[in-house]
């Protein structure tokens, strides 16, 4: 299984291009809803794939119930002897700064982080009790993303993702090297670039190679848990270097059982999940087919 171990301080060694086959829109933007129209063996094929991330995000239109709308000013009665940065923001808000910085920026641009008085941003609500849920079926490569309130068992569903599985294993009760169960991740997460190498099964790799630009940790075993939660996680796909030197991400192991155990997601999905996810409660669910679990129920409005 994938397993992180401690970051090692950057050497001397040169610094690769990174290039990633994704197309990022311009500015957050009404997304659709399309039918999978998978025709794997028992999967519905009436489940459709559906994409509301960006109602969390714009601070204009449809939002979600979930966030509100602040507007920055670097003077604020809860921060005493100092101005205001984006990073207290966000902190005093429990949301990340790479959530606020896509919504600052209207577009997926997690890094520029500048702010100046007027601007204006989501936060993730503070005064309501929000978790997080992943539920991941091994048997077709999907993840649904839904959020509950309080002590609520009502889901509300925000994607659903393709995701990459561990390779089969006949030895697994699950089948795969990918565990079933339910397990909460937890607060060790990390983000890699370039030039940021670490040990990794006894070895000195660089980790956007092995977990390509996000890290996040299962925590805790929960319920109907076949393996321990260490070593598991959900990362993006690592990217290869190519002969030229660059190093791309290999869009064709999603809907594959390539990992060594991890969720792997595109770096797009991965980068937008952990800037929503990181700072709540979230539980991961995977499962051996979904026949029986109504998706389109009122959980999943």
């Amino acid at each position: 299984m994938d397993e992180v171990v401690t970051i090692a301080t950057p050497g001397d060694e040169e610094g690769l291009t990174v290039e990633l086959e994704q197309t990022l829109p311009e500015e957050e933007g009404e997304a659709e809803e399309q039918q999978i129209g998978v025709s794997e063996e028992g999967q519905d094929e009436s489940l459709e794939e559906v994409d509301r991330l960006h109602e969390l995000f714009s601070v204009t239109g449809k939002k979600s119930p979930i966030v509100q709308t602040i507007t920055y000013k670097s003077s604020v009665p809860w921060l005493k002897g100092r101005s205001a940065w984006l990073c207290d923001y966000a902190t005093h808000y429990q949301t990340s700064r790479h959530f606020i910085a896509r919504s600052l920026n209207g577009k997926p641009d997690y890094e520029k982080q500048d702010v100046a008085n007027g601007d204006r941003f989501n936060v993730l609500n503070p005064d309501l009790d929000i978790k997080f849920h992943l539920l991941v079926d091994l048997e077709t490569c999907r993840m649904w993303f839904s959020y509950q309130e309080g002590e609520s068992d009502k889901r509300h569903l925000l994607k659903t993702y393709k995701v990459g599985i561990g390779r089969p294993d006949e030895h697994s009760s699950s089948g795969y090297l990918t565990p079933i169960g339910k397990y909460s991740l937890g607060d060790r997460v990390a983000t890699f670039k370039p030039r940021r190498y670490a040990l990794h099964q006894g070895e000195r790799k660089e980790m956007i190679q092995v977990f390509g630009t996000r890290w996040i940790p299962f925590n805790e075993e929960i319920e109907g848990c076949s393996e321990p939660a260490k070593g598991f996680g959900i990362h993006g796909l690592p990217l290869v270097k190519n002969e030229d030197g660059v190093i791309k991400e290999n869009l064709d192991s999603i809907c594959k059982y390539e990992s060594d155990g991890c969720i792997r997601l595109t770096t797009t999905d991965i980068e937008e999940l952990f800037a929503v996810i990181i700072t709540k409660p979230t539980v991961i669910e995977l499962v051996k087919g979904v026949q029986g679990m109504n998706l389109k129920s009122e959980m999943y409005e």
